[in-house]
C-alpha cells in the first residue's frame, strides 16, 4: 500500500526542516526526505550538535534540529524524487529501490548548486567548485598544507575561504569578479541587515591576512597531469598564482527540475510563488534558494510560511511576511551585486570542453542554435549530470542569442533512475526497505 502523507517536504536543508517542523507542530502527518545521508543540505552539511561550534549557523541549526526531533514527523534520508507518476504522488529511490508516496500538499525545498563557467584547465584534476570544495573538506578531506586559490563569485568565497584556512590551508588569495563598487553598494545595505553584516565581518576578519581581490577572474588553469597555476586577470593585467586546489564557481542557480515537472510556473530565473509560498499549482509550496537566492535567514522564513500554510494556518503564515519581504530584498540586493561580467563569456577557447560528460568541446557548440539542437547534435546535457553543469554554463555563454538555450525542461526522471523504478506500476512499494 502506497504511503500517504498530509505535507510532504522534499529537502532537508534549513528551509525545508522549518517547513516539516512548522506542519508537524500544526498536526499534520508529515515526511521530510532527502537525497543526503543526513540532513541540513549545504548550509548545515556536516553539523552535529557536538561539532557545529561558534560558527555563525550553529545557533539556529540546533534550534531547529531540536524542534524537529521533539515532532512525529518522519525523516527519510538517502531517497531522490526521480518522477511524479500522477497527480499528488511522487516516485522515490533509494539504493535500487523505489516506493510511491501520495501527498496532500507539497514543499519543495531542493536548494541551489553552484553554477561553474568554463575556462581553458577547468577540468584539471584539483579544480573543483567552491562548495564542493568545501563539502569535500567537510566529509574529511584533509586540506592541511594545501596552497589554495578560490575565485568566482558570490559570498561563499569568504565563508568557504574561513573554513579552509581554520582546517590548515594555506589561502593563496580570493579572487571576486564583481567590481569594488557593487560590492561596497551591496556592504552598505547590510546596515539594515545587522545579522548579514555580522556574519560577513566574521569571514573577512578570519581571512584578513588573504588577498581579497574585486574585479578579478580566473583566465586559465595550468598543470601536467593536475593543476599547479592559476593565471588571473583584473580586465588589464594578467598574473599566475601556484596552487594545489583551485576552487572556482560563479555564486548558485536553483534547482528548478522538480518544480518545472509538477508544471510550477517561473519568472526569470526562480519560481513564482505566492504570500503564502504557494505556487501556480494548488497545494503545491516552493521555499527557499528556488525563489530567490538569499541564504539561511530568507529559507528559515519561508518554510514556516510554507509549513503553516500547508497545514491551514494562514494567519500564523502571514504574520510572518514583513520577515519575508526583507529576506527576499536581501536575495534581490545579491543578484544584483554579483551579476556576471560580459567578459567572463569570452573565456572558453574552441577545444574548451562545455559538457565533461560527453566531451563536447565549445567548438562544436558555437555551430548550434539551442540547447535542443545541442542535445540532438552533440549529446551535451546527455551525461551524467544531465545538463545540471553544462546547461547554466552553455545558457550563459549562448543566451543572448535567444530564449533557445534556456536549458531545464520537465522531462522525468529528474535524477538518473533504474529502468525498473521507471517502469515500475502506480503504486509501487518496495516492501524490503523500512520506512522511515
Amino acid at each position: 500500500m502506497t504511503c500517504r502523507y498530509d505535507v510532504l517536504v522534499v529537502g532537508a536543508g534549513p528551509g525545508g526542516i522549518a517547513a516539516a517542523t512548522a506542519a508537524a507542530e500544526a498536526g499534520c502527518h508529515v515526511c521530510l526526505l532527502d537525497g543526503n545521508a543526513a540532513p541540513g543540505g549545504q548550509i548545515w552539511r556536516g553539523f552535529h550538535a557536538e561539532t557545529a561550534g561558534r560558527t555563525p549557523q550553529a545557533k539556529e541549526f540546533l534550534k531547529w534540529t531540536a524542534r524537529l526531533r521533539q515532532t512525529q514527523c518522519e525523516v527519510r534520508q538517502g531517497w531522490q524524487a526521480v518522477d511524479a507518476p500522477r497527480r499528488g504522488t511522487l516516485r522515490l529511490e533509494s539504493s535500487g529501490s523505489c516506493r510511491d508516496v501520495e501527498f496532500g500538499k507539497l514543499i519543495l525545498a531542493t536548494g541551489a548548486r553552484e553554477r561553474f563557467l568554463p575556462f581553458p584547465g577547468w577540468t584539471l584534476p584539483g579544480v573543483m567548485g567552491v562548495g564542493g570544495l568545501q563539502a569535500l573538506v567537510k566529509s574529511g578531506l584533509n586540506p592541511a598544507g594545501k596552497r589554495v586559490v578560490l575565485a568566482g563569485s558570490g559570498p561563499l568565497l569568504l565563508a568557504v575561504g574561513a573554513s579552509l584556512q581554520a582546517a590548515g590551508a594555506e589561502l593563496m588569495g580570493i579572487y571576486e569578479q564583481a567590481s569594488f563598487a557593487s560590492l561596497a553598494g551591496l556592504t552598505a545595505s547590510l546596515f539594515a541587515y545587522p545579522s548579514k553584516l555580522a556574519e560577513g565581518a566574521h569571514y573577512r576578519l578570519k581571512t584578513r591576512r588573504v588577498a581579497y581581490r574585486t574585479h578579478s577572474w580566473v583566465v586559465r588553469a595550468e598543470g601536467r597531469g593536475r593543476v599547479d597555476s592559476v593565471t588571473l586577470t583584473d580586465g588589464h593585467n594578467q598574473w599566475s598564482v601556484d596552487c594545489d586546489w583551485l576552487g572556482c564557481s560563479y555564486h548558485l542557480v536553483p534547482n528548478l527540475e522538480l518544480a518545472l515537472l509538477l508544471n510550477c510556473r517561473t519568472a526569470g530565473a526562480y519560481v513564482e510563488v505566492d504570500r503564502l509560498q504557494q505556487t501556480s499549482v494548488p497545494g503545491v509550496f516552493c521555499v527557499g534558494e528556488l525563489t530567490g537566492i538569499g541564504g539561511l535567514e530568507k529559507a528559515l522564513i519561508e518554510g514556516q510560511i510554507a509549513g503553516w500554510a500547508a497545514a491551514g494556518r494562514t494567519r500564523e503564515a502571514l504574520a510572518l511576511e514583513p520577515h519575508r519581504r526583507r529576506q527576499q530584498s536581501f536575495a534581490h540586493r545579491l543578484d544584483r551585486a554579483f551579476a556576471l561580467r560580459p567578459e567572463l563569456r569570452r573565456l572558453p577557447e574552441a577545444s574548451t570542453l562545455i559538457c565533461r560528460c560527453e566531451d563536447v568541446p565549445y567548438s562544436v557548440l558555437e555551430r548550434c542554435s539551442s540547447w535542443r539542437q545541442a542535445k540532438l547534435h552533440t549529446r551535451c546535457g546527455m551525461g551524467a549530470c544531465q545538463g545540471r553543469v553544462c546547461g547554466p554554463a552553455t545558457e550563459f555563454l549562448f543566451g543572448l542569442r535567444g530564449q533557445g538555450w534556456n536549458c531545464i525542461g520537465p522531462r522525468p526522471p529528474i535524477f538518473p533512475a533504474q529502468v525498473s523504478t521507471l517502469a515500475a506500476p502506480a503504486g509501487a512499494e518496495d516492501r524490503s526497505v523500512p520506512v522511515g
